[in-house]
């Protein structure tokens, strides 16, 4: 007999499995981060990496077809990284870290709905 443990699929060799310590280390340091303080570059820099985690995050099954606030966080998510919507580069600095901000509060949110439903550990 086998449990429910034993059937979950091992992770994809071709995709990293979820590192939940490093995307919640990742997204707390660009939620603390001060607009006064931070240089464009900063900004530039960590939003990429903010973008891989929530992709990476996308990619896993979360239960959307069965949970409408899981459906929502989805939808925006897709708005958010549509790329007609992010910052063009020569947008202000505050355009910039305003949506490196969403992206990093975004990112968390889904990653206490995959500790929650993976029960890997605390986001």
């Amino acid at each position: 007999m086998s449990t429910v443990s034993e059937r979950r699929e091992a992770p994809s060799l071709d995709e990293p499995p979820i590192d939940v310590e490093l995307i919640g280390d990742s997204t707390e340091t660009a939620l603390v981060m001060q607009l006064g303080t931070s240089t464009r570059e900063d900004v530039n820099t960590r939003t990429p990496i903010l973008i891989g985690h929530l992709q990476q995050l996308l990619a896993e099954e979360l239960g959307a077809d069965k949970d409408e606030t899981v459906r929502r966080l989805f939808h925006e998510a897709y708005r958010l990284l549509d790329l007609k919507t992010r910052p063009a580069p020569d947008a202000t600095t505050f355009a910039a870290y305003m949506f490196m901000g969403e992206v990093a509060s975004l990112t968390r949110r889904f990653l206490w709905v995959y500790t929650q439903r993976s029960r890997t550990g605390v986001a």
